[in-house]
């Protein structure tokens, strides 16, 4: 006799279901109930703060448009500004170190 005598319910939409189950079914697993108590008991949930990565997605956006404007000036007028570069330069290193930062975050985590 199991000493599992607690029952615990919960719905779900049919598309919901399919995918627990396929998820079984990837894993290898036949037992709903031990597959979901697996899950539940050992696996986590990770939050994310989306905004460090929308502030990276903004500057690389910024770093992107100004490389192309330098690249426009420079096949036009044949130079370009030592300013622009160090400017590009110094958006590049923000990026990184923003991409650091975040590498850090994810590795502190697991």
């Amino acid at each position: 006799m199991s000493n599992r005598d607690k029952i615990v319910l919960f719905r779900m939409k049919p598309e919901e279901l399919k995918l627990v189950y396929d998820k079984m079914e990837a894993a290898g697993v036949k037992n709903l109930s031990a597959f979901i108590r697996k899950l539940v008991l050992t696996g986590y949930v990770i939050e994310v703060d989306m905004s460090d990565f929308r502030e990276i997605r903004r500057l690389a956006s910024i770093n992107s448009n100004n490389l192309n404007q330098y690249a426009r000036r420079a096949n036009e007028t044949g130079s370009i500004y030592k300013a622009d570069i160090e400017n590009l330069q110094k958006s590049h290193q923000e990026i990184i170190r923003l991409l650091g930062e975040l590498l850090d975050k994810f590795t502190a985590m697991s």
